[in-house]
């Protein structure tokens, strides 16, 4: 026994069999896994890595380390409550972004476009890829690599979208070349059904993203809340952005809880930041109770649902209101359309793109001598043209931002 349970026996399954390790701590196999996932090289690149504004641009903004650390303190916290192990979600939350490439959602879309020749490219499926083949951890039977070889539940619960790519759906979890991992991890799992774990961290990676991002732009001077209070054609357009990206709501529907949003006493504070100590503690405290309305009521709907005790796995799905979800919607278009979508920004995105191509194309020429050691030999056993595409974009996405840049400008000079 101990902290969430007992673990049963498939959930702490592992893909390649390993000796047992005895630290005489008694870590449980999820405290592993997390330590697993903190310790990875993917894990660390994740501070040099896009959140919102490119890596390294200011200190006081987020990269997808700090994110990815915040999804996992939340989720740790909002799963202990509805009884999950605390270390699983913790782990689905660490892990969560460790597929995303440079320069953020923007770089994300570029190798989609760029990979079409081998299924694309989907920073969860690719979160899935570096756990199961690209970090260097544990070798298969074969000499293969399988990954940080984490836990069936642990797998499980980093998949955001448990299906493979399909025609109309953006979003997919699995490559066409990882499906025989995918089968394993996802044995007796209801099909394209989130595991509980995976629901908790998915809500925490939205409320992480809406409120912080917020928070972030009411900082850097790009949200200003009393110019979009006060004109009420910027509320409809916000209102049609977050309908047609972030909510199934109505752009009218949406329209009633963004103005009770903004008279809410939560976000006053914040009518007149200038970054000074007393301002910032405002934005704080502002953050905060956001993010604990959030998380309470989601915790409180789905114990209303299934009753209290240990919920998890597929035992119960998380429940989060319908207004909470709106709400956080409202501020994830925020950062969406003043943030994201700043005067100025779309030039650099543009040019973002062309990075990428650039170097891919680059590498493709040059591989695979360009490529790194972990990268060349993956190209050399490749079978076809599709599967060493493959390789060279696991090597782009590999990179932080300012690795991009530098491989750029050393592959492209002259």
């Amino acid at each position: 026994m101990r902290q969430g349970g007992v673990v049963s026996q498939p959930d702490a399954e592992r893909l390649v069999a390993e000796p047992p390790k005895d630290t005489g701590y008694g870590r449980g196999p999820y405290q592993r896994d997390r330590a697993r996932v903190l310790h990875s090289a993917a894990f660390r690149r994740l501070a040099a890595k896009t959140q919102v504004h490119t890596a390294g641009t200011d200190d006081f903004l987020r990269t997808r380390l700090t994110h990815s650390l915040e999804v996992a303190q939340i989720a740790r916290e909002m799963g202990a409550r509805l009884g999950c192990d605390p270390d699983l979600v913790d782990v689905a939350g660490l892990a969560h972004d460790l597929g995303h490439p440079p320069f953020g959602h923007n770089g994300e879309a570029a190798l989609d476009s760029i990979a079409q020749a081998c299924g694309g490219f989907e920073g969860n499926a690719q979160t899935l890829r570096v756990l199961a083949r690209l970090e260097a951890k544990v070798l298969g039977p074969d000499g293969g690599s399988a990954g940080l070889n984490l836990t069936r539940a642990s797998l499980d619960a980093t998949c955001k979208y448990p299906w493979p790519r399909r025609p109309g759906q953006a979003k997919f979890g699995v490559y066409a070349d990882d499906a025989d991992t995918f089968a394993w991890l996802r044995r007796g799992a209801p099909p394209d059904v989130q595991c509980l774990e995976a629901q908790v961290m998915d809500w925490a990676d939205d409320v992480a993203y809406s409120v912080h991002d917020v928070e972030d732009g009411v900082h850097g001077g790009y949200l200003r809340l009393p110019l979009l209070r006060d004109d009420p054609d910027e509320r409809a357009a916000l209102c049609v952005d977050v309908a047609g990206r972030y909510s199934n709501e109505s752009a009218d529907d949406l329209a009633g809880v963004l103005t009770e949003l903004l008279d809410d006493p939560v976000l006053a504070p914040l009518a007149g930041y200038d970054g000074s100590h007393a301002a910032q503690v405002a934005l704080k405290s502002s953050t905060s109770v956001l993010t604990g309305r959030f998380v309470a009521a989601a915790v409180a709907a789905t114990e209303e649902r299934f009753g209290a005790g240990q919920l998890r796995r597929y035992a119960a799905e998380l429940v989060v209101p319908r207004r909470i979800r709106a709400e956080c919607a409202l501020l994830k278009g925020m950062a969406l359309r003043y943030v994201m979508r700043r005067p100025g920004a779309e030039s650099w995105y543009v040019r973002q793109r062309e990075i990428l191509a650039e170097l891919v194309a680059a590498l493709t020429a040059r591989a695979p001598d360009a490529l790194d050691p972990v990268f060349a030999p993956l190209w050399k056993a490749a079978p076809h043209d599709a599967a060493r595409l493959r390789v060279v974009v696991d090597q782009v996405a590999s990179l932080t931002d300012p690795a991009a840049l530098a491989w750029h400008r050393r592959l492209t000079a002259g």
